[in-house]
């Protein structure tokens, strides 16, 4: 049988208060002087918690935005000189094109049209419609004499092109060092399908970092 116990209460006379009086002149409730509040304790635990949750958040929403909108690419060859050099690092934008059109001077990466399994990166010069024709090396579009200062003179070369029209849902590519160039000079207009990103930023070296223009 488990034993009762019975505690014993204290007791107080009816006229004698269990809380300390305050000093005279204050108030009841005020605390008397010296008086500390007790603080409660920091919640250190929620703290690192709430920081590893936006860490890991940020982490995501960066892999998400590398994977669906930029891709880093590497340059390979001078074809692009003097804004892009041989293995400059840049990010492009796969996602521009589905929401906006292929401008007159955007720089561009495509899919070799001659191999697929290889890349491209060159200015556009001709959109769809457009006629051009290069008369030993000054390019001609649409009758007007293009203003091509992203080419400086020891990069140009005297080669010509007769006139064309560009076929629609096709680009005419040139690259900026002209003289060594592969490009639509030689394998002619590309297809808007073998487009797959708009050349942004480049981050390495840097030296070179900046805004592709």
């Amino acid at each position: 049988m488990i034993p009762k116990v019975k505690v014993a209460m204290p007791t107080f006379p009816d006229d004698v208060s269990t809380n300390p009086a305050p000093p005279l002149g204050l108030p009841i409730g005020t605390p008397p002087p010296g008086f500390v509040p007790a603080q409660a304790p920091i919640q250190k635990s929620g703290g690192i918690g709430l920081w590893l949750r936006d860490l890991l958040v940020s982490a995501v929403a960066s892999v998400l935005i590398i994977t669906f909108l930029y891709q880093p690419v590497r340059v390979e060859g001078t074809s692009m000189l003097p804004r892009l050099e041989d293995r400059d690092r840049l990010f492009i934008n796969k996602f521009v094109y589905h929401i906006s059109a292929i401008e007159h001077g955007d720089v561009v990466v495509f899919h070799y049209p001659r191999d697929p399994e290889k890349s491209y990166i060159k200015r556009v010069i001709a959109l769809p419609g457009d006629r051009v024709r290069i008369d030993h090396g000054v390019v001609w579009l649409n009758g007007k004499r293009l203003v091509e200062n992203y080419v400086p003179d020891e990069f140009r070369d005297s080669r010509s092109y007769a006139e064309m029209v560009v076929p629609e849902d096709a680009y005419f590519m040139m690259g900026d060092h002209r003289s060594i160039s592969s490009d639509s000079r030689e394998f002619g207009p590309v297809e808007r399908s073998l487009i797959y990103g708009k050349a942004v930023f480049v981050y390495w070296p840097t030296r070179d970092a900046g805004v592709v223009h």
